[in-house]
């Protein structure tokens, strides 16, 4: 991979997160929607593509991938209810918190379905 590959990944990359968090000052809602959407899943399969990543390898991102944001969604119903009463960084690391007791979960979960994501 060339050092003006990496540039161009870095750039748009971050440029995509730069853009939703500068919509999401502006509107709640719409950069929520943006962020719901999955951009950088989206831009990591195309980067994958783009290099000629094994197709199984690609399938795989993508199956583990689903799995990994069952785990992060209860985060975002915990986060605003915390807000008001422990503050952001409070908020922040009980939401952190619950992610990584779901991700374990979910991980003893998978087991039944086949996954093994631990």
């Amino acid at each position: 991979m060339s050092a003006g590959w990496l540039v161009t990944k870095y750039a748009v990359t971050a440029g995509l997160v730069v853009l939703v968090s500068e919509v999401a000052k502006r509107s709640g809602k719409l950069g929520a929607l943006l962020t719901a959407l999955p951009l950088v899943t989206i831009l990591a399969l195309i980067w994958m593509y783009f290099e000629h990543v094994p197709t199984a390898r690609v399938a795989d991102y993508a199956r583990y991938t689903f799995w990994y944001v069952l785990a992060t969604l209860p985060m975002f119903a915990l986060f605003p209810a915390l807000l008001a009463r422990f503050g952001f960084w409070g908020a922040l690391t009980a939401g952190a918190v619950l992610t990584l007791v779901c991700v374990l979960l979910l991980a003893v979960a998978g087991r039944y379905f086949g996954v093994r994501l631990l």
